[in-house]
């Protein structure tokens, strides 16, 4: 229970404001946040550790796969392009694998912030400024903590650790 909460706590925002995103209507973001953790914690055994892609990845194809089927129920109007985009997330798995790890090496020497600011800013699209009042930071520290980052990725990307 404790792990759960850890992981709720930890990811559950981000896999709201990503479902809220996909879905665009709050109960049904809340139901597929929902899925997404019962989806992750089923096959936790499986797992080698939590991060913030996995459940990114997860909520996305929790999300598309709900769009998908109403759509189905309600006619073929954009059947197959939802359903070329779930298939294109499946087949990139090893490609996502191979960005975890980059990205592990990235994050490795980052506050836990850092992380958040990331995802809200460079994947859910947030301005300086939304991110900074939703961390409870100052603009500029926003931008100091991105190019800190960015320095980070730099340097993996050029293998100079």
């Amino acid at each position: 229970m404790d792990d759960f909460d850890r992981l709720y706590g930890t990811f559950g925002p981000m896999v709201l404001r990503r479902c809220r995103f996909l879905l665009k209507d709050e109960e049904r973001a809340l139901d597929a946040m929902q899925d997404t953790f019962v989806r992750i914690i089923e096959r936790r055994e499986k797992l080698s550790g939590a991060c913030a892609s996995l459940f990114y990845t997860v909520a996305t194809t929790v999300c598309l796969n709900r769009i998908r089927s109403e759509r189905l129920r309600s006619g073929p109007q954009i059947d197959h392009l939802l359903s070329g985009i779930a298939d294109s997330i499946s087949a990139r798995h090893e490609d996502l694998v191979d960005a975890e790890i980059v990205l592990q090496g990235i994050f490795s020497n980052v506050p836990e912030t850092t992380k958040t600011i990331a995802c809200l800013h460079y994947l859910d699209g947030l301005t300086l400024e939304e991110t900074a009042r939703e961390v409870g930071m100052s603009v500029s520290g926003i931008r100091k903590r991105l190019a800190t980052l960015k320095k980070e990725a730099l340097q993996c990307a050029g293998g100079i650790r």
